[in-house]
């Protein structure tokens, strides 16, 4: 772990020391650089949970990826930092309603004062971490994140206009990062995953959100949504480019995410 270099890679030039504040701007920065994707699957390129792999392919390509990359590099950016982090594994709401298996989502919990909700591998959600306790939360461009009790587990959810929304459900236990191989399998690799049946390229920034998917481009800023319908392998490497930061391979087949 190269800390001034995975530093650089996510624009970061402020305080180091472990406190509630670098947790913050740390947690910001690593959205607002980083993106959500899972390009790698499309293309064909397995995807391990090596630490060593992850942060060549994060930092040193300046590429994103999914949960389980960018949340296992990320805790060990913060451990390296002197931060006390634990993984934690969360089911995700389906579209059916009811939620998935354990290890289908990593997060990260942080302890300073208080303990903290830490995740940056979900896409479109919370910007700033959420203390874990009830009612712990977070607004961000007109949409409000909530953490409340559930049971033995605690939920995250979103309110909004249309109301609420649970998004996923956790319990307080740590976890190691070898724990989620098997779900990353799955992701990659089963039709019955969505990661498999679409594909996304999508960063945080300060006034909204850019996200490219399945051949359209959606920039939200304030409020305003702009979607262009893409056409061409080299329409999508332009705007991973000049979008998302995302420089892919020449050898890269593109064919893959048009078709």
């Amino acid at each position: 772990m190269d800390v001034d270099a995975y530093l650089r890679r996510i624009e970061y030039h402020g305080p180091r020391q472990p406190s509630t504040l670098t947790l913050r701007n740390l947690h910001r920065q690593h959205l607002f650089t980083v993106p959500f994707e899972n390009l790698d699957i499309p293309l064909g390129t397995p995807i391990d949970l090596d630490l060593g792999l992850i942060y060549e392919k994060i930092v040193t390509r300046r590429r994103g990826g999914f949960c389980y990359e960018l949340n296992g590099l990320f805790g060990e950016l913060l451990r390296t930092m002197d931060f006390q982090v634990q993984m934690l594994s969360a089911r995700v709401r389906r579209e059916d309603g009811d939620f998935g298996p354990e290890f289908d989502h990593m997060l990260l919990k942080v302890e300073l004062e208080e303990p903290w909700l830490v995740d940056v591998g979900f896409g479109d959600s919370f910007v700033d971490p959420i203390v874990l306790h009830a009612g712990g939360e977070n607004q961000i461009n007109g949409r409000h994140y909530v953490v409340l009790p559930l049971g033995d587990e605690w939920q995250l959810l979103r309110e909004d206009e249309k109301g609420q929304t649970p998004l996923y459900v956790f319990r307080d236990v740590p976890y190691e990062l070898s724990d989620y191989r098997t779900m990353c399998s799955f992701h990659q690799s089963s039709p019955e995953s969505h990661f498999t049946r679409s594909w996304i390229c999508s960063r945080a920034t300060p006034e909204g959100r850019i996200t490219l998917a399945n051949m359209r481009l959606i920039v939200s800023r304030e409020g305003s949504r702009e979607e262009v319908q893409l056409s061409t392998p080299g329409d999508v490497r332009r705007c991973l480019r000049e979008y998302l930061g995302v420089e892919l391979e020449e050898a890269a087949d593109l064919s893959k995410l048009a078709g």
